[in-house]
C-alpha cells in the first residue's frame, strides 16, 4: 500500500485526495495507521466491526419498533458494481473477509444484471448482490426522529459546546459548557473527531484523524439506481433516498478547518454520470462530513478508567450503520447491566 499510495494520490480519478500542507501534523496518525495494512491486522479488525455491524439492520428495526421513527428504515439489496468478473475476481481478498462474516452475494452478469438494474452503464457487467439489507432513507430525518422519542420518553435535548468534564476523585460530577455546568454522574462521548481534545482532558491522547467524504445529493432524480449499489471503479455508494439520489465516497485527508475541494466533487460527478449516464436532476446539493478515523480503524467503545465517562466514537465510515448497536451497548454499560458481547477490542484504554 505504501509503494501505490503516491500514484493514487497523483491519479485525478482515483478517489483519494491530500491537501499536502496537513501532511507534516498527519504523518505520526499515518505511521499508526498503515502498520495495520498487513493481513493479521486486517482481519483482526474485520472480526471486530462485524461484531458492531454484523447485525445492524435487526439492530435499528428493534431500536425503531413501534415508533415514528421506524419509518425512515427501508428494506433492500445492496449491491456491488463490477466491470466484469475479472474484476469481481481482483476484489476475492475483501469478498473473503465478507464471507467469513456470514455475508454471500448473488451474482448477476451481462444481460441478467442490466434487467436487474436498467440504469447502470453498459460498461457494469457484474452485480454482486447481497439480500436482506436495509437504508435509511433521510439520515438527518431518522435523526430528528429518534431525538424526538426520546424526548416523548423524558429525556432533553440541548445544545451546547463542552468546554471541560468536572471529576472528583477521579469520577466525572459534572460537564461545563457555554451555557453552564451540567451536573451528572455518568457522560457518554459521542462526538465523532471532535472527540479527541475532550479526551486529552481525561489524560489520554486518542491517535485519530478525519477522513474527509464528499457526496452529492440530485435532488428529484431520475436515471438513477433502484437500490443502493457500491460502483466499485469508483469506490462511491449511490443510494436512491428521500431527497434524491445521494452518491457519496472519496476520501480526503486535509483536517478539519479546510473547506470543500473542486477536484474531489468533480471526481465524485465525472463518476456518478459515468456509472448512471441518463442520470438527471433538478438540483445538485454538495456535502463534506468528517469520518472519525482511529489509527487502529476500530471504534471506541467502554469506560475511561472507572470515571462514569463512556466513549461511543471512532466508526470511520460506518457510524449509523453502528450506531444501534453501539448505543444498546453502551445504555446497558452506562445502567450497569453489561452487555454478553465482547467488546475488549473497543476498549478506549487501549491508547492509554
Amino acid at each position: 500500500l505504501m509503494r501505490k499510495a503516491p500514484g493514487m494520490l497523483m491519479n485525478p480519478d482515483f478517489p483519494l485526495f491530500m491537501r499536502w500542507g496537513y501532511f507534516p501534523r498527519l504523518a505520526p496518525w499515518l505511521m499508526k495507521y498503515m502498520s495495520n495494512a498487513n493481513d493479521a491486522d486486517t482481519r483482526r479488525i474485520s472480526k471486530g466491526l462485524t461484531t458492531i455491524v454484523g447485525d445492524s439492520v435487526d439492530q435499528h428495526k428493534a431500536m425503531v419498533s413501534d415508533t415514528d421513527a421506524a419509518e425512515w428504515v427501508k428494506d433492500c439489496d445492496y449491491s456491488f458494481a463490477y466491470k466484469d468478473r475479472a474484476a469481481f475476481e481482483a476484489d476475492a481478498y475483501t469478498w473473503g473477509l465478507r464471507r467469513e462474516a456470514g455475508f454471500e452475494p448473488v451474482l448477476r452478469e451481462g444481460q441478467a444484471a442490466r434487467e436487474y438494474e436498467p440504469n447502470l452503464s453498459p460498461d457494469v457487467g457484474l452485480l454482486a448482490t447481497m439480500q436482506n439489507h436495509a437504508f435509511i432513507r433521510d439520515p438527518g430525518g431518522y435523526v430528528k426522529a429518534l431525538a424526538g422519542v426520546f424526548e416523548a420518553l423524558g429525556g432533553a435535548v440541548v445544545q451546547a459546546e463542552i468546554k471541560d468534564f468536572e471529576l472528583t476523585d477521579d469520577k466525572i460530577t459534572g460537564v461545563v459548557t457555554d451555557q453552564g455546568r451540567k451536573e451528572c454522574d455518568r457522560a457518554v462521548l459521542a462526538t465523532g473527531v471532535w472527540s479527541k481534545p475532550m479526551m486529552k482532558k481525561l489524560g489520554l491522547s486518542i491517535p485519530i484523524e478525519t477522513e474527509r467524504g464528499y457526496h452529492i445529493i440530485w435532488k428529484d432524480a431520475t436515471g438513477g439506481p433502484s437500490h443502493p449499489i457500491m460502483v466499485a471503479s469508483g469506490k462511491f455508494v449511490a443510494t436512491p433516498m428521500q431527497a434524491g439520489l445521494r452518491c457519496a465516497g472519496v476520501v480526503e485527508f486535509g483536517g478539519l478547518e479546510a473547506g470543500s475541494s473542486k477536484p474531489a466533487l468533480d471526481l465524485l460527478r465525472r463518476q456518478a454520470k459515468a456509472a448512471f449516464p441518463n442520470l438527471e436532476a433538478s438540483e445538485e446539493v454538495e456535502w463534506l462530513g468528517h469520518r472519525p478515523a482511529p489509527s487502529d480503524s476500530l471504534p471506541l467503545i467502554g469506560e475511561v478508567r472507572a470515571t462514569g465517562v463512556y466513549t461511543a466514537f471512532g466508526h470511520h465510515h460506518i457510524g449509523l450503520t453502528g450506531g444501534a448497536k453501539t448505543g444498546r451497548i453502551v445504555a446497558g454499560l452506562v445502567a450497569n447491566q453489561p452487555t454478553n458481547t465482547d467488546i475488549g477490542a473497543f476498549d478506549p484504554m487501549r491508547f492509554a
